[in-house]
């Protein structure tokens, strides 16, 4: 009889649960699609705040330099909206930040939270009992909350790739490495090799491309260090994408060194390389991000590299539009284990 109970028990768990979700899943499809352009950020405080330490808080932690342009963009774009102003337009837009600063706050922080008047949305709450402890909540949490807004601009343009995406490249990408990014619509496949795929999506003056390659492991060197990335990186571009004249070709810039961090995303464990490239004997170069990490029999290291070329236009957004794809990599499903 307890086991039946306990059944039972577990019967009606699971069924609020699933009750829960589809409520959650009717309640945003009544929501409104979001406004805003991507890369914005809406901060809804009052003007001697936005003027005064907490503003500079704020702005030193969103509206900081991108790192790894080669003109100085703003990480976010900024807009104060007052309190009092704070309607119905502003309560749709993309990305929120509210600060709550008064001697009321009884539990100071910051909150996060999705899809509160549109979709998909994210606001963050940051209550502090006064201006003081506001910068100093905001110092604290600010990577954090960067990475928040990083997040929900990146899922925002995944999503987007799936709903409209190129299906004929994955094949093509996971029968050489096992698994691929979700490309969005007007990419195309511009050279494969055995371990090299150039994907590319073209507009005038400006060009968005992923290079998929791999290469083999060395039993006992550090194959994702910085120094191993670049150096195999280096050799793959240069037998690999050739410039427009004799003796010209794409390589990492010196200019700058590039940066990298381990990270981990959705299970994948990988190297992030941030930095410059340029083509050896000419004059073209501009922003990349790489991911790097090894294969699933361990025999070689897979790298998708994102790169811009927008010699007219500002990059910050072209860059994260094509840094997003490569973050939405997944290995291929085993179809005999399912």
């Amino acid at each position: 009889m307890k086991r039946i109970l306990k059944y039972v028990a577990l019967i009606l768990a699971a069924a609020a649960v699933l009750t829960s979700c589809s409520e959650e899943k009717r309640r945003k499809a009544l929501l409104p699609n979001i406004s805003g352009k991507a890369g914005e950020v809406i901060v809804v405080i009052d003007k001697t705040d936005w003027e005064g330490a907490v503003g500079t808080a704020l702005r030193d932690s969103l509206a900081c330099d991108c790192p790894y342009l080669p003109q100085r963009e703003p990480l976010y774009n900024l807009v104060n909206v007052a309190p009092g102003g704070f309607n119905n337009m502003f309560q749709i837009h993309r990305n929120i930040i509210i600060m709550n600063i008064s001697s009321s706050v009884t539990e100071p922080g910051v909150v996060y939270r999705k899809d509160v008047w549109a979709a998909p949305q994210t606001v963050i709450s940051i209550n502090a009992a006064n201006p003081e402890a506001a910068v100093e909540i905001i110092r604290e949490n600010s990577r954090n909350i960067v990475e928040t807004l990083e997040q929900a601009e990146r899922d925002r343009i995944i999503s987007n790739a799936k709903r409209y995406e190129e299906l004929k490249l994955a094949p093509v990408v996971t029968s050489m490495v096992g698994g691929s990014p979700h490309f969005p619509s007007g990419y195309q496949l511009k050279k494969k090799t055995d371990d090299f795929i150039w994907i590319t999506y073209d507009i005038q003056y400006v060009t968005q491309g992923i290079l998929i390659y791999k290469y083999p492991v060395v039993e006992g060197e550090q194959m994702l260090s910085l120094d191993s990335i670049l150096e195999n990186s280096n050799e793959m571009l240069k037998n690999n994408v050739p410039g427009m004249f004799e003796n010209t070709y794409m390589t990492t810039s010196t200019f700058a060194r590039p940066s990298i961090e381990y990270k981990r995303y959705k299970g994948l464990d990988f190297a992030e390389v941030r930095g410059f490239w340029e083509v050896y004997n000419d004059f073209m170069g501009g922003p990349f991000v790489s991911h790097a990490f090894y294969s699933q029999d361990g025999q070689s290291v897979i790298v998708l590299q994102a790169f811009v070329y927008a010699p007219k236009y500002d990059k910050r957004q072209y860059l994260r539009q094509v840094e997003s794809v490569i973050y939405s990599f997944e290995w291929a499903k085993n179809e005999d284990k399912e």
